[in-house]
């Protein structure tokens, strides 16, 4: 299963673009997966808002320079859809609606019978089977305006988008493929970095309900430097009440989906099962600890410690997304 807006087709480099930062992957293998080259790109506050490019100008002018560092001209691309940007919901639609005519049935029901917080959509959808009747999709949208802005400025730079994904699918990619996943289990996933939280709730391998929300970030709080594996490096030098009151909300948050999953979806029948958690936070050892004590639930994470190129490069934890995403291309 696979959220794609198609582009075009050769060798495919993988970017993800948040508020603070671009990440870029090159894939060497597939089985085991071994990443040949990764870097990384602080940005700035003010370029990149909610997912939204806010300054594109700049963007552009910095993607340039990380394009000649990690030499990667001309070269195809995937990219992630920022998760402010993503809807995931469940629809039912009439039994007589053929497959060839699905899309253009979608596009006449949005803002009646479909309804998102966005005009002018650009959209994927996942068939669940039928019930009561009707066909029942899940239904993967974006507003295509900041979509095809990001489209915009690859093509800008002479690179050539070919496909977007949404981060929960790329993540579960990598879970999938490393034979943790259970078919009968309710998986959460809680991607935590510097400027977001990201969560969705997968059920079987389906991603069902996805929310995201911003965190506050004050750069003159953080020190950011580059590393040795060719990424950055986040230390906290402010007051550290504040990253607990933080990381107290981001909890809260958690909880709150959770509780919607068990009592407004199931119907208080099932509950999540396992949380399944990644990103760049650098206390993400801690909030690995909390989770447990929190929720009573098992707590994984992407063994990206297992990951090299061979050269006894071993790839960071904030790179397991940029890998998910290059696990797109294998068919």
């Amino acid at each position: 299963m696979a959220f794609s807006l198609s582009f075009g087709n050769k060798r495919i480099i993988n970017l993800i673009f948040n508020d603070h930062s671009i990440r870029y992957l090159e894939l060497k293998s597939v089985n085991p997966p071994i990443a040949l080259k990764w870097g990384e790109r602080f940005l700035p506050p003010g370029i990149i808002s909610d997912g939204k490019i806010t300054d594109g100008e700049t963007l552009a002018t910095i993607l340039d320079e990380c394009i000649e560092e990690w030499k990667v001209q001309r070269r195809q691309v995937n990219f992630i859809v920022p998760d402010p940007l993503v809807i995931i919901r469940k629809i039912a639609i009439p039994m007589d609606i053929q497959e060839d005519e699905l899309k253009s049935h979608l596009y006449m029901e949005l803002g009646s019978s479909i309804h998102l917080p966005f005009e002018d959509p650009v959209f994927d959808v996942y068939p669940l089977g039928e019930k009561d009747g009707k066909k029942e999709l899940l239904l993967f949208a974006s507003p295509e305006k900041f979509v095809m802005e990001y489209a915009g400025v690859l093509s800008g730079l002479k690179l050539q988008p070919v496909a977007a994904d949404i981060s929960p699918l790329a993540l579960y990619r990598i879970y999938y493929m490393m034979d943790k996943a259970q078919r009968e289990e309710t998986l959460f996933t809680a991607h935590i970095n510097l400027t977001s939280v990201s969560m969705c709730v997968f059920e079987g391998h389906i991603p069902f309900f996805m929310r995201q929300f911003p965190l506050d970030f004050d750069l003159d709080k953080w020190d950011v430097r580059r590393d040795r594996s060719s990424g950055c490096e986040y230390v906290f030098k402010g007051d550290s009440a504040e990253l607990r009151n933080q990381f107290s909300s981001i909890y809260s948050e958690m909880g709150k989906l959770m509780d919607f999953y068990r009592y407004s979806v199931s119907g208080g029948v099932k509950g999540v099962t396992k949380i399944l958690l990644d990103g760049d936070h650098p206390m993400l050892d801690k909030i690995h600890k909390d989770l447990g004590e929190q929720f009573g639930l098992p707590v994984v994470t992407l063994p990206s410690e297992a990951i090299h190129n061979g050269r006894n490069r071993i790839l960071p934890p904030s790179h397991t997304l940029a890998l998910g995403l290059a696990l797109k291309e294998v068919k």
